[in-house]
């Protein structure tokens, strides 16, 4: 019998919501693929969405955490390892929020409080992380951090707003991050730039099932699907992928390469 992907490993995952969010489809393959898995989101978003069931589906434990409180990921990170007895091999940080964009804000007139807030919880959240798991030495050689971005941080994609920026920092994050956690301990740190995704927080975007079909019938093979991307994750979080870092990874069936900015920018105008 093969081996599993992912067996003998641990790991903790952020920003499980419900059943169409990614962390929660890339829990349920972790799991799959013989993992041990902490789950953790923000108290607000545990009230409102369903970790606990997929807890118990996965047979993890739930720690609550902000994510924009180091002192919450602190002790995120120890009671994790109290949990797996040890040092984790994985984390995936699939966290992004914009009041500029829910409260429908144009980028031309952000709040600029707003626009802190969602660089805060979007992508220092990242830095923060990254920052409290080198500190505690929280990670085992050779483990992996995958966060989750969008081709918005490369191209300009009007109704992504102040996300756009906020995705832009967090690949420097994993980049520069990566550099030094590469450097010490051999972790890998690298973002994915998915598809469109019919997922809750895509929803709240403007425009976003009509720019999810145009993407769809661009990209030569089509959009990639939350359970592709799941698929992929568990591959960046196996031993497979030792020799990647420091990379963001188009997972997008090829959307990226196969359109100008001036056809996105055309296509919102129309």
């Amino acid at each position: 019998m093969a081996k599993a992907l992912l067996e003998g490993k641990k790991g903790i995952i952020f920003g499980a919501l419900d059943e169409k969010s990614l962390a929660w489809k890339t829990a349920l393959r972790a799991h799959e693929e013989g993992a041990q898995i902490v789950l953790t989101n923000a108290p607000v978003a545990m009230r409102l969405g369903k970790i606990n069931e997929l807890a118990e589906i996965c047979g993890a434990e739930v720690i609550p955490a902000d994510a924009t409180s180091v002192e919450d990921i602190e002790n995120l990170f120890t009671k994790a390892m109290e949990i797996v007895g040890g040092k984790v091999d994985f984390v995936l940080h699939s966290i992004g929020m914009s009041p500029n964009v829910r409260k429908d804000f144009p980028y031309t007139d952000l709040n600029h409080d707003f626009f802190l807030k969602t660089l805060d919880i979007s992508a220092l959240s990242f830095h923060k992380i990254l920052q409290t798991a080198y500190k505690k030495d929280a990670i085992n050689d050779w483990g992996s951090v995958v966060a989750l971005s969008y081709i918005a941080a490369q191209r300009t994609m009007p109704g992504y707003k102040d996300m756009a920026d906020a995705k832009a920092m967090l690949e420097s994050i994993a980049r520069s991050f990566g550099y030094y956690y590469g450097k010490e301990k051999k972790v890998r740190v690298n973002t994915i730039s998915q598809s469109p995704t019919l997922t809750t927080a895509g929803s709240g975007i403007k425009g976003f099932n009509s720019f999810y079909h145009y993407a769809n019938d661009i990209a030569p093979l089509g959009n990639a699907s939350a359970d592709s991307c799941a698929d992929y994750i568990v591959m960046l979080f196996s031993d497979f992928c030792r020799m990647v870092t420091m990379q963001n990874l188009y997972h997008d069936g090829g959307f990226s390469y196969a359109l100008s900015s001036d056809e996105v920018l055309a296509h919102y105008e129309d």
